[in-house]
């Protein structure tokens, strides 16, 4: 059986190799690091991966591209296959030197399930040679998907991310968070925008999304998760999801 202790993919004399690992609804993998960069895709069910003050939403059409040496922690939602890959610094950084969420094609998803089969020290020439030569390319074809959950520093905001992170169906506005966080609501929004990129309304959407990728990877119904998440309408819930993923939920995972 193939080793599923990432430790034994650091060192092997190939550029590339791929580890098969399944892991139960709600597991953690504590914050840690290696010395290769990993491309994480999860056949089934959904990841989010954590790296310092950003968390980025993984589900199965997607890929979280983690360079060498970044610290990151992995929660799972749903049962989920991971399929990890783990490439040498000396073969390149295809994807670049930050974290990124990229688009999985069907080709690259084939191709990291052949890797995922292969022994570690696969022969230096040959079919398994070849397949890692051609992930590497499609990796760094992949465009970047904006499944990114940036988390803010001041402890304000944080407050309230917090809390919408708990109970995403929370519609408050800003003029109401002003109450408990202490600042007036055009202060709150200024400093949403420096820290975190993008607006308030913009970021409980991303984590409104997120909390719907991870209902619906474990067979939640779409009217449910749509509630659930703060939207008043099944088809505003859809519209929201495939306006921002190119397709509706119920095909999503199919």
């Amino acid at each position: 059986m193939k080793s599923t202790n990432a430790d034994d993919y650091q060192h092997t004399p190939r550029p590339l190799a791929g580890m098969p690992k399944d892991f139960a609804d709600g597991w953690h993998i504590a914050p840690h690091s290696h010395r290769r960069a990993q491309l994480a895709w999860a056949a089934s069910g959904v990841m989010r991966v954590t790296a310092g003050a950003d968390s980025w939403i993984v589900p199965p059409q997607r890929a979280v591209w983690i360079p060498a040496g970044t610290v990151h922690e992995i929660r799972m939602s749903g049962p989920v296959a991971m399929r990890s890959l783990y490439i040498d610094p000396v073969a390149g950084a295809p994807a670049g030197m930050a974290c990124k969420v990229i688009l999985m094609s069907g080709l690259l998803r084939e191709l990291v399930l052949e890797m995922a089969d292969a022994p570690v020290d696969y022969p230096a020439e040959g079919r398994f040679a070849l397949i890692a030569a051609l992930i590497l390319d499609e990796i760094g074809r992949s465009a970047a998907q904006h499944l990114q959950l940036p988390m803010p520093r001041d402890p304000r905001l944080r407050a309230i991310c917090s809390a919408l992170l708990a109970e995403p169906e929370r519609t408050d506005t800003l003029e109401r968070w002003s109450d408990t966080a202490g600042a007036s609501s055009r202060t709150l929004a200024r400093l949403f925008t420096r820290e975190v990129g993008m607006s308030f309304r913009a970021w409980r959407s991303q984590l409104r999304l997120a909390a719907a990728l991870a209902g619906l990877a474990q067979g939640a119904d779409i009217a449910g998760t749509a509630h659930h998440v703060g939207y008043r309408s099944p088809s505003a819930f859809t519209a929201m999801f495939r306006k921002t993923l190119g397709k509706p939920p119920r095909h999503y995972f199919g």
